[in-house]
């Protein structure tokens, strides 16, 4: 819950001024629903694309001060990020609610990043690949095999989300490659297909590191995408 029209302006321009030349990553903002059209206007014929960061389970009707999915399509809107872990602890959303809302996004021709993620208890007790198997698994079970495909996924260990901490490379393509075996057990197409990010606290100085492991595709950018020059540097790195 970042940001201001003063401060959208400037940061944007800045990572559209710095973004160029960068052609050999996709890089996307998603930004908060009352800041989508100043996204829209001034993303409109970059190389930069743009996302919410949430949407509604439900495709219409009486549910006031939700946005559906539908809505975000009729905006622009190609992307949105659905089951963040903030949304997960913060709005207790489960397992089975996120796979409505990643639904609701693809039947709209959205692009839903689905996020997974376990807790530093989950972790120490050796929970990590269960909690995030059945996160993922809960979204697979309503989406058909083209449509498993389409998603793309984003690990966030809740662990590693503004506490400074992050795991290692090691650990996180671990896990990465736990759920690149889930999507295979779906399908060969979703496995090699989907993007899989990592969102736990990727920044300049470890983003390389990161990124050259070969099941970490992307990064979620939290934090250092408030800064145009530490978002660039990411960026940078995925050459």
């Amino acid at each position: 819950m970042n940001g201001s029209t003063a401060a959208n302006a400037a940061l944007l321009a800045e990572v559209m001024s710095g973004f160029t030349g960068l052609v050999h990553c996709d890089l996307l903002v998603c930004a908060p629903a009352p800041y989508l059209r100043q996204c829209a206007d001034t993303l409109a014929g970059s190389a930069i694309g743009w996302g919410a960061q949430d949407v509604s389970a439900h495709a219409a009707g009486a549910y006031t001060g939700e946005v559906s999915a539908a809505m975000l399509h009729d905006l622009g809107c190609r992307y949105v990020i659905v089951g963040h872990s903030e949304r997960r602890a913060y709005h207790q959303e489960s397992n089975a609610l996120v796979a409505q809302k990643a639904r609701q996004a693809l039947d709209s021709g959205l692009i839903p990043i689905v996020c997974v993620g376990e807790t530093l208890e989950q972790r120490e007790a050796g929970q990590t690949s269960v909690v995030v198997g059945e996160q993922l698994q809960a979204v697979l079970d309503v989406l058909d095999v083209d449509a498993a495909a389409a998603i793309v996924l984003a690990y966030e260990p809740v662990w590693a989300i503004g506490t400074g901490k992050t795991a290692t490379p090691q650990m996180a393509q671990e896990v990465h490659a736990v759920l690149r075996a889930q999507l295979a057990k779906k399908s060969a197409a979703a496995a090699e297909r989907v993007q899989i990010l990592y969102g736990g606290s990727m920044k300049p100085e470890n983003a390389k590191e990161l990124l050259a492991m070969p099941d970490i595709d992307g990064g979620l950018i939290g934090g250092a995408a408030l800064k145009s020059a530490d978002f660039l540097a990411i960026a940078a790195a995925a050459a």
